[in-house]
């Protein structure tokens, strides 16, 4: 059986825990980015370990097969991003997670459109200046539904203080799952939203 392919576009650490569900339930995992991921390795090699939760003490029981590769990638360059990630993938990928900022979204999403299947959902995580804008919340890839992530800068429990990595990452999770259940396009807000200043 070939594994399901998956390309997460994010800076170094920004998606890892995604990266590691994806590795557990048995998903090829292609991270392009700057500098290297520690949960992969350029090359292919299993990041099962990493991919493991704190605390895990392994039991004899199968894990997942899953596997992470590395590829280098600078958003300036996005066809470059684009077919190294290709190779890396071996496939079309069945899933795109994308955290990227808001200067290359176009370039760089545009570029490794071509890279998934046709029914491909994309997770896209973006900064929540500006929510409510006209534009702002229409889906990039018209063609793929997608589960948009904004992120606000206080937290939705508190508002007095900043978001955390823990609830960015519960709430990308949750679009993941989302996505992979194969649920329509739709918006979801991690914290309070950034106030517009004019």
């Amino acid at each position: 059986m070939t594994a399901r392919r998956a390309l997460i576009l994010g800076g170094t650490g920004m998606v890892d825990e995604v990266a590691r569900m994806l590795i557990g339930e048995g998903w090829r995992v292609v991270l392009p980015s700057r500098r290297p991921n520690p949960i992969a390795r350029a090359g292919g090699r299993p990041a099962l370990r990493a991919s493991r939760p704190r605390g895990h003490r392994p039991n004899g029981k199968p894990g997942g097969s899953g596997d992470a590769i590395w590829v280098e990638a600078q958003w300036e360059r996005p066809r470059e991003l684009a077919r190294r990630a290709e190779h890396a993938l071996g496939g079309p990928a069945e899933l795109l997670v994308a955290w990227v900022h808001e200067s290359y979204r176009r370039s760089v999403l545009g570029a490794v459109e071509r890279l998934l299947t046709a029914e491909a959902p994309i997770v896209e995580v973006r900064d929540g200046i500006g929510i409510g804008t006209s534009d702002q919340a229409d889906p990039l890839l018209v063609e793929h539904p997608t589960q948009q992530v904004f992120l606000g800068s206080r937290s939705g429990w508190d508002g007095a203080r900043v978001l955390t990595h823990a609830e960015i990452t519960e709430g990308v999770l949750d679009a993941v799952r989302r996505a992979l259940e194969g649920r329509p396009t739709s918006v979801h807000q991690i914290g309070q939203p950034r106030p517009l200043v004019r």
